[in-house]
């Protein structure tokens, strides 16, 4: 049995979660290059929006994890291979919030006090203070790669447990599983490359997926009753 009430409020989280954070991200600072760090660290030096943004960011996922997390709850699965991978599911979505909320400390705190100490240094210090801001840098990279292993793998493992115990249409799964993957590879791809221009297609192709599977999800829930018998997919 699942939980109808539950499921449409896991449904309603998790796409707005994630419209919201598509939208904060637009307002994030873009137009240079994130690889050239003199200019992209000019143009984040120069943002008055970058607290509010990074701030923004850090809600949109805190809303996307509380929707994984009702939806785990509203699926009910207690036994058997689909109830673990829930239960895994679970507690990788909440390591994923808390290296989110590491990764905005580093981003959205230390990078910008580094950056702007770098633009506002003296000639004498600039060399210094870039490398400085550059160390920065290079942990936001690693932490955003493992935060994106950690939001991929509960997608995935979520997904399984939605296809093995078909509690709602398994296809979303499918959906959910390939936007796991998604994230799984932009992970590899910061670790290894950086914010290099090989991590677009994933990212894009994330972001879709999970809009259509979130609309999928949404107009499936506000047809169900209060509590229903699993559907096969």
């Amino acid at each position: 049995m699942s939980d109808a009430k539950l499921l449409r409020l896991s449904a309603a989280l998790l796409f707005i979660g994630e419209v919201f954070s598509i939208v904060v991200g637009i307002l994030h600072p873009s137009r240079e290059n994130p690889n050239d760090h003199i200019a992209v660290f000019a143009e984040y030096a120069a943002s008055t929006s970058w607290t509010p943004v990074h701030l923004g960011q850090f809600i949109g996922m805190a809303i996307i994890i509380a929707g994984l997390l009702a939806l785990f709850y509203a699926l009910n699965i207690q036994s058997g291979k689909a109830g673990w991978a829930g239960r895994f599911g679970a507690i990788s979505a909440v390591v994923t919030l808390a290296l989110y909320g590491v990764l905005q400390a580093v981003d959205g705190v230390a990078l910008k006090q580094a950056v702007d100490a770098w633009a506002s240094a003296p000639d004498a210090e600039k060399t210094a203070r870039f490398a400085s801001a550059e160390v920065i840098r290079r942990l936001e990279w690693g932490t955003r790669s493992y935060q994106s292993f950690m939001l991929g793998l509960t997608f995935v493992l979520l997904a399984a447990a939605i296809v093995w115990a078909a509690r709602i249409p398994r296809p979303i799964g499918y959906l959910m599983g390939l936007s796991g993957i998604a994230y799984i590879v932009q992970g590899w791809i910061v670790g290894s490359e950086g914010f290099s221009a090989a991590n677009s297609a994933p990212q894009l192709l994330a972001y879709a997926l999970i809009i259509v599977w979130t609309i999928w999800l949404l107009s499936y829930v506000w047809q169900m009753k209060e509590l229903v018998e699993a559907p096969a997919g």
